[in-house]
């Protein structure tokens, strides 16, 4: 194989890097903006839950079973 052959397979082998590069940097764009919206759901769940929780805790013996 000479100088010029190997110079040609390696530029092939560097383009087909370079668009391999470029479609993992596109996953891990998206990939990230998947992550935000999801701590972003994650947290107004959190503040529901918490705004729907009752100011002081109830014990279950507070609780009147349906039978009495």
């Amino acid at each position: 194989m000479t100088i010029d052959e190997r110079i040609i397979e390696l530029e092939i082998k560097l383009g087909f890097t370079e668009d391999m590069i470029d479609a993992l940097n596109g996953t891990i764009y998206r990939q990230q903006q998947q992550i935000d919206a999801l701590q972003q759901a994650f947290q107004a769940l959190r503040q529901q839950m918490l705004a729907a929780q009752p100011a002081e805790q109830r014990s279950l013996r507070d609780e009147i079973p349906p039978h009495y």
